[in-house]
Protein backbone atom coordinates (compact mmCIF):
# COMPACT_ATOMS: atom_id res chain seq x y z
CA UNK A 1 0.00 0.00 0.00
CA UNK A 2 2.83 2.38 0.85
CA UNK A 3 4.47 1.62 -2.51
CA UNK A 4 1.20 2.51 -4.27
CA UNK A 5 0.97 5.77 -2.36
CA UNK A 6 4.53 6.66 -3.29
CA UNK A 7 3.80 5.91 -6.93
CA UNK A 8 0.87 8.35 -7.03
CA UNK A 9 2.80 10.94 -5.05
CA UNK A 10 5.57 10.86 -7.67
CA UNK A 11 2.97 10.84 -10.45
CA UNK A 12 1.54 14.09 -9.07
CA UNK A 13 5.02 15.62 -9.07
CA UNK A 14 5.76 14.55 -12.65
CA UNK A 15 2.27 15.21 -14.05
CA UNK A 16 0.67 18.01 -11.99
CA UNK A 17 -2.71 17.69 -13.74
CA UNK A 18 -3.08 14.12 -12.44
CA UNK A 19 -2.85 14.46 -8.71
CA UNK A 20 -4.58 11.45 -7.11
CA UNK A 21 -4.26 13.10 -3.73
CA UNK A 22 -7.03 11.04 -2.12
CA UNK A 23 -4.90 7.90 -2.59
CA UNK A 24 -1.79 9.04 -0.72
CA UNK A 25 -3.31 11.65 1.61
CA UNK A 26 -5.28 9.97 4.40
CA UNK A 27 -7.37 13.07 5.14
CA UNK A 28 -8.54 13.46 1.55
CA UNK A 29 -9.09 9.72 1.26
CA UNK A 30 -11.35 9.85 4.31
CA UNK A 31 -13.38 12.64 2.69
CA UNK A 32 -13.92 10.50 -0.41
CA UNK A 33 -14.92 7.46 1.65
CA UNK A 34 -17.33 9.53 3.76
CA UNK A 35 -18.88 10.99 0.61
CA UNK A 36 -19.16 7.57 -1.01
CA UNK A 37 -20.79 6.05 2.07
CA UNK A 38 -23.32 8.89 2.28
CA UNK A 39 -24.06 8.53 -1.45
CA UNK A 40 -24.82 4.84 -0.96
CA UNK A 41 -27.02 5.57 2.07
CA UNK A 42 -28.83 8.37 0.23
CA UNK A 43 -29.42 6.16 -2.82
CA UNK A 44 -30.73 3.21 -0.80
CA UNK A 45 -33.03 5.41 1.32
CA UNK A 46 -34.45 7.19 -1.74
CA UNK A 47 -34.98 3.95 -3.67
CA UNK A 48 -36.82 2.26 -0.79
CA UNK A 49 -38.97 5.28 0.10
CA UNK A 50 -39.87 5.96 -3.54
CA UNK A 51 -40.99 2.33 -3.95
CA UNK A 52 -43.20 2.63 -0.87
CA UNK A 53 -44.68 5.89 -2.19
CA UNK A 54 -45.26 4.32 -5.59
CA UNK A 55 -47.03 1.30 -4.15
CA UNK A 56 -49.23 3.37 -1.82
CA UNK A 57 -50.06 5.80 -4.60
CA UNK A 58 -51.03 3.02 -6.99
CA UNK A 59 -53.22 1.49 -4.28
CA UNK A 60 -54.89 4.84 -3.57
CA UNK A 61 -55.57 5.36 -7.26
CA UNK A 62 -57.85 2.32 -7.11
CA UNK A 63 -59.84 3.89 -4.30
CA UNK A 64 -63.57 4.43 -4.77
CA UNK A 65 -63.22 7.92 -3.26
CA UNK A 66 -62.83 10.60 -5.96
CA UNK A 67 -61.11 12.99 -3.53
CA UNK A 68 -58.38 10.46 -2.73
CA UNK A 69 -57.81 9.69 -6.41
CA UNK A 70 -57.70 13.42 -7.14
CA UNK A 71 -55.07 14.02 -4.47
CA UNK A 72 -52.86 11.29 -5.88
CA UNK A 73 -53.26 12.64 -9.42
CA UNK A 74 -52.42 16.15 -8.23
CA UNK A 75 -49.29 14.85 -6.50
CA UNK A 76 -48.21 13.04 -9.67
CA UNK A 77 -48.68 16.09 -11.89
CA UNK A 78 -46.92 18.38 -9.44
CA UNK A 79 -43.80 16.27 -9.04
CA UNK A 80 -43.57 15.01 -12.62
CA UNK A 81 -43.89 18.45 -14.19
CA UNK A 82 -41.35 20.38 -12.11
CA UNK A 83 -37.55 19.93 -12.13
CA UNK A 84 -36.14 17.84 -9.25
CA UNK A 85 -33.60 20.54 -8.41
CA UNK A 86 -36.37 23.12 -7.99
CA UNK A 87 -38.25 20.68 -5.76
CA UNK A 88 -35.12 20.08 -3.69
CA UNK A 89 -34.53 23.80 -3.17
CA UNK A 90 -38.21 24.35 -2.33
CA UNK A 91 -38.22 21.57 0.26
CA UNK A 92 -35.02 22.79 1.92
CA UNK A 93 -35.37 26.57 1.79
CA UNK A 94 -39.16 27.01 1.85
CA UNK A 95 -40.60 24.10 3.83
CA UNK A 96 -37.46 23.98 5.96
CA UNK A 97 -38.34 27.39 7.40
CA UNK A 98 -41.49 25.95 8.98
CA UNK A 99 -39.95 22.90 10.63
CA UNK A 100 -39.29 23.16 14.37
CA UNK A 101 -35.77 23.15 15.82
CA UNK A 102 -34.30 21.41 18.84
CA UNK A 103 -31.35 22.16 21.05
CA UNK A 104 -28.04 21.13 19.50
CA UNK A 105 -25.48 18.84 21.13
CA UNK A 106 -23.44 21.83 22.32
CA UNK A 107 -26.40 23.13 24.35
CA UNK A 108 -26.24 26.57 22.71
CA UNK A 109 -27.33 26.29 19.11
CA UNK A 110 -30.69 25.21 17.70
CA UNK A 111 -30.77 22.67 14.89
CA UNK A 112 -33.78 21.76 12.69
CA UNK A 113 -35.33 18.36 13.28
CA UNK A 114 -34.95 17.60 9.56
CA UNK A 115 -31.39 18.04 8.31
CA UNK A 116 -30.32 18.78 4.74
CA UNK A 117 -29.83 15.03 4.26
CA UNK A 118 -33.40 14.40 5.42
CA UNK A 119 -34.80 16.99 3.02
CA UNK A 120 -32.79 15.47 0.18
CA UNK A 121 -34.22 12.02 0.91
CA UNK A 122 -37.79 13.34 1.11
CA UNK A 123 -37.57 15.53 -1.98
CA UNK A 124 -35.89 12.99 -4.27
CA UNK A 125 -38.12 10.17 -3.01
CA UNK A 126 -41.30 12.11 -3.71
CA UNK A 127 -39.95 13.01 -7.16
CA UNK A 128 -39.17 9.42 -8.12
CA UNK A 129 -42.26 8.16 -6.29
CA UNK A 130 -44.52 10.10 -8.66
CA UNK A 131 -43.10 8.13 -11.58
CA UNK A 132 -43.29 4.88 -9.61
CA UNK A 133 -47.01 5.45 -9.01
CA UNK A 134 -47.60 5.59 -12.76
CA UNK A 135 -45.34 2.58 -13.36
CA UNK A 136 -47.22 0.48 -10.84
CA UNK A 137 -50.57 1.77 -12.16
CA UNK A 138 -49.67 0.67 -15.69
CA UNK A 139 -48.64 -2.73 -14.37
CA UNK A 140 -51.89 -3.12 -12.45
CA UNK A 141 -53.95 -2.20 -15.48
CA UNK A 142 -52.07 -4.82 -17.48
CA UNK A 143 -53.51 -7.57 -15.26
CA UNK A 144 -56.60 -8.96 -17.02
CA UNK A 145 -59.90 -8.12 -15.39
CA UNK A 146 -60.87 -11.78 -15.67
CA UNK A 147 -58.00 -12.67 -13.32
CA UNK A 148 -59.32 -10.29 -10.68
CA UNK A 149 -62.86 -11.56 -11.16
CA UNK A 150 -61.65 -15.13 -10.68
CA UNK A 151 -59.97 -14.20 -7.41
CA UNK A 152 -63.10 -12.47 -6.15
CA UNK A 153 -65.17 -15.48 -7.19
CA UNK A 154 -62.99 -17.61 -4.91
CA UNK A 155 -64.06 -15.43 -1.97
CA UNK A 156 -61.07 -13.10 -1.74
CA UNK A 157 -61.67 -9.57 -0.47
CA UNK A 158 -60.61 -6.54 -2.50
CA UNK A 159 -57.48 -6.15 -0.39
CA UNK A 160 -56.58 -9.84 -0.67
CA UNK A 161 -57.13 -9.78 -4.42
CA UNK A 162 -54.81 -6.81 -4.80
CA UNK A 163 -51.92 -8.03 -2.66
CA UNK A 164 -52.14 -11.78 -3.42
CA UNK A 165 -53.08 -11.75 -7.09
CA UNK A 166 -53.00 -8.39 -8.84
CA UNK A 167 -49.85 -6.83 -7.42
CA UNK A 168 -47.54 -9.88 -7.83
CA UNK A 169 -48.51 -10.04 -11.50
CA UNK A 170 -48.35 -6.27 -11.97
CA UNK A 171 -44.88 -6.16 -10.43
CA UNK A 172 -43.54 -8.50 -13.10
CA UNK A 173 -44.78 -6.14 -15.80
CA UNK A 174 -43.50 -3.05 -13.98
CA UNK A 175 -39.90 -4.13 -13.29
CA UNK A 176 -38.34 -2.98 -16.63
CA UNK A 177 -39.75 0.55 -16.32
CA UNK A 178 -39.02 0.54 -12.59
CA UNK A 179 -35.41 -0.35 -13.38
CA UNK A 180 -35.01 2.76 -15.56
CA UNK A 181 -36.61 5.06 -13.01
CA UNK A 182 -34.49 3.82 -10.09
CA UNK A 183 -31.32 4.19 -12.17
CA UNK A 184 -32.29 7.81 -12.87
CA UNK A 185 -32.99 8.30 -9.18
CA UNK A 186 -29.51 7.13 -8.14
CA UNK A 187 -27.96 9.55 -10.63
CA UNK A 188 -30.25 12.36 -9.47
CA UNK A 189 -28.93 12.07 -5.90
CA UNK A 190 -25.96 14.18 -7.06
CA UNK A 191 -28.31 17.18 -6.97
CA UNK A 192 -28.24 17.01 -3.17
CA UNK A 193 -24.95 18.89 -3.64
CA UNK A 194 -27.08 22.04 -4.09
CA UNK A 195 -28.12 22.01 -0.41
CA UNK A 196 -24.66 21.09 0.90
CA UNK A 197 -25.32 17.39 1.50
CA UNK A 198 -21.74 16.04 1.87
CA UNK A 199 -22.17 13.17 -0.60
CA UNK A 200 -19.52 12.11 -3.10
CA UNK A 201 -19.94 15.01 -5.54
CA UNK A 202 -19.84 17.57 -2.73
CA UNK A 203 -16.67 16.06 -1.25
CA UNK A 204 -15.07 15.80 -4.68
CA UNK A 205 -15.73 19.46 -5.50
CA UNK A 206 -14.36 20.42 -2.07
CA UNK A 207 -11.17 18.49 -2.76
CA UNK A 208 -10.49 19.98 -6.16
CA UNK A 209 -11.31 23.45 -4.86
CA UNK A 210 -8.57 22.94 -2.27
CA UNK A 211 -6.25 21.15 -4.73
CA UNK A 212 -6.98 22.22 -8.34
CA UNK A 213 -4.46 19.67 -9.60
CA UNK A 214 -6.77 16.90 -8.33
CA UNK A 215 -9.71 17.91 -10.53
CA UNK A 216 -9.14 15.47 -13.41
CA UNK A 217 -8.50 12.39 -11.23
CA UNK A 218 -11.46 13.21 -8.98
CA UNK A 219 -13.79 13.66 -11.95
CA UNK A 220 -12.56 10.29 -13.23
CA UNK A 221 -13.30 8.78 -9.82
CA UNK A 222 -16.86 10.17 -9.90
CA UNK A 223 -17.38 8.71 -13.34
CA UNK A 224 -16.17 5.25 -12.33
CA UNK A 225 -18.03 5.19 -8.99
CA UNK A 226 -21.39 6.03 -10.55
CA UNK A 227 -20.89 3.47 -13.31
CA UNK A 228 -20.29 0.85 -10.60
CA UNK A 229 -23.24 1.98 -8.44
CA UNK A 230 -25.65 2.01 -11.35
CA UNK A 231 -24.21 -1.25 -12.66
CA UNK A 232 -24.80 -2.99 -9.33
CA UNK A 233 -28.38 -1.70 -9.24
CA UNK A 234 -29.06 -2.77 -12.83
CA UNK A 235 -27.62 -6.25 -12.27
CA UNK A 236 -29.71 -6.63 -9.13
CA UNK A 237 -32.88 -5.50 -10.89
CA UNK A 238 -32.19 -7.73 -13.90
CA UNK A 239 -31.63 -10.71 -11.61
CA UNK A 240 -34.85 -9.92 -9.77
CA UNK A 241 -36.70 -9.74 -13.08
CA UNK A 242 -35.34 -13.11 -14.20
CA UNK A 243 -36.25 -14.78 -10.92
CA UNK A 244 -39.80 -13.45 -11.00
CA UNK A 245 -40.47 -14.22 -14.65
CA UNK A 246 -43.47 -16.43 -15.38
CA UNK A 247 -43.23 -18.20 -18.78
CA UNK A 248 -45.80 -16.72 -21.11
CA UNK A 249 -46.61 -13.75 -18.87
CA UNK A 250 -45.20 -10.23 -18.87
CA UNK A 251 -42.10 -9.18 -20.79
Amino acid sequence: MQTLQEFFRHLAEDYPRWNFIWIYDAKQGARILDGLWLTVQLSVACVLLSLIIGLLGAWMQRSQRPLLRGLVQGYIQLFRNTPPLVQLLFFYFALGQFTPSVEGPDGWTMVPIISNVGWAVLSLSFFAGAFNVEIFRAGIEAVPATTQEAAEALGMSRRQTFFNVVFPLALRVSIPALNNNLVNLVKTTTQAYAIAVPELLYQSVSIWNDYPSAQNPTMLLLFVVYILLVGILVMGMNGWERNMRIPGYGT
